[in-house]
């Protein structure tokens, strides 16, 4: 809510200002408002500029006696003070609705709303007619800006920070990484999902990309998993993976993590079983001329290639089949 200021509030703030203090800075140091400070400067500031403390007063006190003696035009016209009491009392106008109208009609003598409402407060009676008028607050907080949007939503998901070392270690199978690969026409995609011990892949061809359609996809490849090979999966940011995670968490049973934005490499796996795709379907592949057998083909291809770091055998091996060092976690 705004403050005034005091005499001894302005030589304060006019001593933080000869230090260099931005506005911002005096508001903090005075425990007030930003825009409290920002109107102090604007209102009281000498015309070269500077504020100055002393003079900022009287300037205040000045304008006070100005504004006190608008105020006794309302209270030595007495037609003018009935009109005003009867607007305010029993029709219920706001101080700002009343002078417009005297404005417009011109049958009473003009006084600004700011005249009004120093009127009020000389005659505090009519105090609580502005209380019941300013019920909602004349500062009211800003719903729905950007920053606590952000907020919000970022208290939805999990960070990759957040993963426990068995993830990040690869000490078990069931930690999956997701994706989507983009064609030429970027309504028709490929969803892929590695896992990041074996380095099995999924993919699957999305005619259309939305969120509820990506979001089905991934349930029905999860359901399809059996419970000790599905623990987690970290995707990145994109919209297609919508924001809901919680959902998604409900339905599959598996812990969802969101890399950090612009954060590639923290998926790695991902990113590498990606770049295998790309030697089947280039960079500029129109999707919409790929079926679904060339893309199943793919990924039987892919999960039947020996691996260097498996010690060469395949990811259906490692995965499916539990060979290797692997096969009590599977």
């Amino acid at each position: 809510m705004y403050q005034q200021f005091s005499k001894e509030t302005r030589i304060e703030l006019a001593g933080f200002r000869r230090t260099g203090d931005s506005a911002t800075e005096c508001a903090k140091k005075l425990g007030v408002n930003y825009s409290t400070v920002w109107r102090e400067l604007k209102r009281y500031s000498c015309p070269d500029g500077v504020y100055r403390g002393a003079k900022a007063h009287c300037r205040y006190l000045d304008s006070r006696k100005e504004s006190k003696a608008a105020s006794s035009i309302i209270q030595n016209d007495t037609r003018l003070k009935k009109h005003i009491i009867y607007r305010l009392c029993i029709s219920r106008w706001s101080p700002e609705q009343i002078a417009g109208r005297i404005k417009h009609d011109e049958k009473y003598q003009y006084v600004s709303s700011v005249t009004i409402y120093v009127w009020i407060e000389e005659n505090t009676k009519y105090k609580r007619y502005l209380k019941v008028l300013g019920t909602k607050g004349k500062y009211r907080r800003r719903k729905g800006t950007k920053a606590r949007s952000a907020v919000r939503e970022e208290a939805k998901i999990t960070r990759i920070d957040q993963r426990p070392a068995i993830i990040n270690n690869k000490e078990r199978l069931g930690d999956l990484e997701g994706d989507t690969i983009i064609g030429k026409d970027k309504t028709k995609r490929l969803l892929t999902h590695t896992e990041r011990v074996s380095g099995y892949g999924w993919l699957e061809k999305l005619n259309e990309v939305s969120a509820p359609l990506v979001q089905t996809a991934i349930t029905k490849l999860f359901i399809n998993l059996p419970k000790s090979k599905r623990h987690s999966c970290t995707y990145d940011n994109g919209t297609e993976f919508g924001k809901e995670d919680a959902y998604l968490e409900k339905q599959t049973g598996v812990k969802i993590y969101r890399a950090w934005p612009y954060h590639s490499w923290e998926r790695g796996c991902s990113e590498n079983y990606n770049r295998l795709v790309r030697e089947f379907f280039p960079k500029g592949t129109d999707f919409a001329t790929i079926n679904t057998m060339a893309v199943a083909k793919v990924e039987k291809l892919l999960n039947h290639r020996p691996r260097k770091r498996l010690n060469y055998l395949t990811p259906y091996e490692v995965f499916v089949l539990g060979m290797g060092p692997y096969a009590v976690q599977g």
